[in-house]
């Protein structure tokens, strides 16, 4: 009987295609890339020595290893599984739900505190930038941030302005860590944020950046950077980084993500 490959078939490998394409672009935010593709190498090898070329001793020793696999997968790459199960439950994947909500009424009052908070952290943001005054503001989405939070000063106070500028002032005792806010409220400030393992992040970039993509990488949180040498103002979702971009952009960014 000769080799067919039926329909059914040629979904199999597609979506098989997409899986590992999807899984190479999240490992590659972490820098994991490499072991990935060294994985995949060594699983393509175990293939072919043991149903193609069926070569019984080797095939045995690397059969014994695969046996083994699946747990050390998941003691190499436990962070990135939490990860991506966490992220397949976060409402912005699921769009239709939103859309639906959207179609039966929104809350007038709430989307209008909403641009009042917006402006109230891009108006900071305008400040600290203009002074080159270093800053990392955090906002909360559907991921809980009271661990982080915990780590800090509470605060919980009003979005305000102001506020924001003199806890990053360079002679606050707030000023060192990050500004997590969550329910249209300041909830602490000085939070200690995980740093981001990332190799591929450029050396020029210091430790603001670098916990800025380790909350985003770990939480579907938006972080906000100010660069305390360059005055720049950059942002963080997904664990990928946007640099240099201005107020209005921020601005922009900000009213799109966070009324969906």
């Amino acid at each position: 009987m000769g080799f067919q490959i039926g329909f059914k078939d040629i979904v199999d490998i597609f979506l098989v295609a997409i899986l590992l394409y999807q899984t190479f672009k999240l490992l590659r935010r972490t820098g994991a890339a490499n072991v990935f593709l060294g994985i995949l190498a060594f699983i393509i090898c175990w293939f072919l020595v043991s149903f193609v070329f069926k070569m019984e001793l080797l095939g045995g020793i690397f059969d014994r290893v695969v046996s083994v696999g699946a747990f050390a997968l998941i003691v190499l790459f436990q962070d990135e599984i939490r990860r991506f199960f966490s992220r397949i439950g976060t409402r912005r994947n699921w769009s239709t739900l939103t859309s639906l909500k959207r179609f039966f009424g929104a809350d007038t009052n709430q989307n209008e505190q909403v641009d009042f908070d917006l402006v109230q952290l891009v108006l900071a943001c305008r400040g600290l930038s203009k002074n080159s005054t270093g800053a990392l503001i955090v906002i909360t989405r559907t991921h809980s941030l009271d661990f982080y939070s915990q780590s800090g000063e509470q605060i919980n106070a009003t979005i305000n302005s102001r506020l924001v500028e003199s806890i990053f002032f360079k002679n606050s005792p707030l000023h060192d860590g990050a500004l997590i806010i969550s329910q249209r409220q300041m909830k602490a400030a000085a939070c200690i944020l995980p740093v981001s393992k990332n190799q591929s992040i450029p050396r020029r970039m210091g430790l603001r950046h670098r916990a800025a993509l380790g909350i985003t990488e770990h939480t579907d949180a938006i972080a906000i950077i100010v660069s305390e040498e360059t005055g720049h103002i950059s942002y963080a979702m997904n664990g990928q980084l946007t640099v240099n971009v201005k107020p209005e952009q921020l601005e922009h960014f900000l009213s799109e993500e966070l009324q969906k």
